[in-house]
């Protein structure tokens, strides 16, 4: 029998395209400009703006599929300048080769428990003590593959047992507080959690229901004092030991590592099980380094090791844990926050970081801050802040570098609070108001961007590109996945709405997870036959291929995958109420209303918030 060619039509298909496609996308070129025209594109690719749309089926799908401009063609699976780190534990490696020497996990809390400025641990120390770790869980027979949970906050040796994981092909599990003891005995029990890293305070819980928990072979106690570790009953088959013990055990016969390929699970994320029983979200090395490859992608920023980031977002959610990835590609050095929100400010008076990434919830307090300061200041310094911020702003919608001057009179003191040298900020958790993202931009001279996803897709979905400036929306899709929207009938959205297509938003690409962990009923129910996720969240394309959230499905919500982005977007501040006031919050959604009952807020941002308004001008 004759072997036939591939199918002529598919092979003309892309050739087209090829020959459409500027020589250098990649670079100097804005999005827009990325695909040239042509009298026959329109058949093959549509362009808007910053995305490019395409069929979803070659010869008789429907113009549906949404790509990132940058890379219409192939999704993004590995980062471009070194295809060759395809798993967490390849790209640590490449940290510790290229940044040996530099800075890379900080931290101000001494051992006896107080407060300094902050002390480093280099890429090449922290690769060091990632080997020590990952061959003292071998010296304790911890096999490859098995579960290790990680039960405490940021601090350095979260990453490093990460990183150990990673080069020893173990699954972390993540544990948290908010999860509650129900919710970490059933975790631990599910994903049978083999070992437990946790500190004193967390320690005493899990101690408390040991018996509940059998997995468990091994609790090692961070920060725990050797003559301080509680004993246990000769007749249990667990063993307790300080972080320090096990570093010592490994150091002193370091193991080779185990390498994790790319399909192999990283890390199982479970939710906060709010709706019923927690669901793990299986995660693969892979998927990490492809959804923060494909977001390093839509800017041609340049990070490196003068940038620092302080951590202080939850790093047993996905958001932080895409966020480090990040930082051990570019070499950013990190910067860990106390523990204590209440002294967050003084850590970044401390840190003086370059990438601040935080929520909206947090930005707004900043925004409320700022205009107490300066409604209290009142006067000509109000009336100079005002002529300021309005020269400025009209100097950035024109496109047009502002005069310096303002800077120096004015927002050169409003950058200290964050410690004068942000250049990046970055939102996720709900979508920031545009006014907020505005305020932010003059105020802090910084790029603000903001973005789009869930765990079940390890994080960022779409984000804002490097040269748009429209607020209220949540960019175009990250080059790692591929976006469509599916028709609602029942809440009469359609993707074939004009001028705006509607409807589910659903997923589909590297990023995308392997599943609920031995839960394939719940997986079937989010991840359709042809491999799109849905996310359950209804949005809108607006012009120029960029993705807006409006409205969220009515499926139960046991159904839906986690998104950290939730429906609508973070309200502006309210005005001062009373203690104790109830108060009435309109919906945009007419099945939504909340009623909230407000207590003062007690976050560490409120060091420039509207209870202590701090700021002078």
């Amino acid at each position: 029998m004759t072997k036939m060619d591939p199918a002529p039509a598919a092979q003309r298909r892309i050739k087209a395209i090829n020959n459409h496609l500027t020589p250098a996308a990649s670079s100097h070129r804005s999005p827009s400009a990325l695909l040239q025209p042509s009298p026959t594109a329109a058949e093959f690719a549509l362009e808007q703006g910053y995305s490019v749309v395409l069929p979803e089926k070659l010869q008789t799908g429907k113009w549906n599929v949404y790509r990132s401009a940058r890379h219409p063609l192939q999704l993004v699976t590995r980062f471009p300048d070194n295809p060759e780190i395809g798993t967490l534990h390849d790209n640590f490696v490449h940290a510790t080769e290229v940044f040996r020497d530099y800075k890379y996990l900080g931290t101000r809390v001494r051992v006896d428990g107080t407060v300094g400025e902050y002390k480093w641990m280099t890429f090449g120390e922290a690769g060091a003590a990632r080997s020590a770790i990952g061959s003292g869980l071998i010296h304790y027979g911890i096999q490859k593959g098995s579960c290790i949970g990680l039960y405490f906050i940021n601090r350095p040796e979260w990453l490093i047992v990460d990183h150990a994981c990673s080069a020893y092909s173990y699954i972390s599990v993540p544990l948290y507080d908010t999860l509650g003891p129900d919710a970490v005995k059933y975790i631990v029990h599910h994903a049978v959690v083999q070992v437990v890293f946790c500190v004193p305070q967390t320690l005493n819980l899990l101690l408390s229901y040991l018996s509940e928990i059998p997995t468990i072979r091994l609790i090692v106690v961070v920060g725990g004092m050797d003559d301080q570790i509680p004993s246990i009953p000769s007749s249990s088959a667990v063993k307790v030991i300080t972080y320090s013990q096990l570093f010592t055990q490994g150091s002193s016969n370091i193991q080779p590592f185990c390498p994790p390929k790319p399909n192999d699970v990283a890390t199982i994320c479970y939710t906060s099980g709010t709706t019923g029983t927690p669901k793990g979200a299986v995660l693969s090395h892979g998927n990490f380094i492809a959804s923060v490859a494909g977001s390093t992608c839509t800017s041609n920023e340049v990070f490196g090791p003068s940038d620092t980031f302080l951590s202080y977002l939850p790093l047993a959610h996905i958001y932080e844990r895409a966020n480090q990835v990040f930082t051990v590609y570019f070499g950013i050095a990190v910067g860990f926050y106390q523990g204590d929100n209440m002294k967050l400010m003084d850590d970044i008076a401390a840190l003086k970081p370059t990438i601040f990434v935080s929520v909206p919830r947090l930005y707004n307090r900043i925004y409320a801050g700022i205009l107490t300061a300066v409604k209290t200041s009142g006067g000509l310094k109000e009336r100079l802040f005002n002529a300021a911020f309005n020269a400025k702003r009209q100097a950035l919608i024109h496109g047009k570098s502002p005069s310096p001057i303002w800077d120096r009179l004015v927002f050169n003191k409003i950058k200290e609070k964050l410690g004068g040298r942000v250049r990046l900020m970055t939102s996720g958790a709900s979508p920031l108001s545009p006014d907020v993202m505005e305020f932010l931009k003059i105020c802090f001279g910084a790029r603000v961007s903001e973005g789009y996803g869930m765990t079940e897709t390890t994080c960022i979905i779409s984000c804002m590109d490097l040269d748009d400036n429209l607020c209220g929306h949540v960019g175009s899709a990250n080059p790692a996945c591929e976006i469509k929207l599916v028709d609602v009938p029942e809440m009469n959205y359609s993707s074939d709405d004009q001028p705006n297509p509607r409807g589910e938003i659903c997923v589909r690409g590297p990023i995308i997870f392997q599943g609920y962990y031995k839960d394939e009923v719940q997986t079937r129910e989010v991840i359709d036959e042809e491999g799109w996720l849905h996310t359950g969240d209804i949005g809108m394309w607006l012009p120029g291929g960029r993705l807006k959230i409006i409205d969220s499905h009515p499926a139960p919500a046991a159904r839906r995958p986690q998104s950290f982005v939730a429906l609508g977007r973070e309200p502006p501040p309210l005005p001062p109420f009373p203690r104790g006031s109830h108060v009435l919050l309109k919906s945009p959604f007419p099945s939504f209303a909340v009623t909230t009952h407000l207590l003062p807020y007690s976050q560490g941002l409120a060091g420039i918030g509207s209870q202590n308004p701090s700021l002078t001008i």
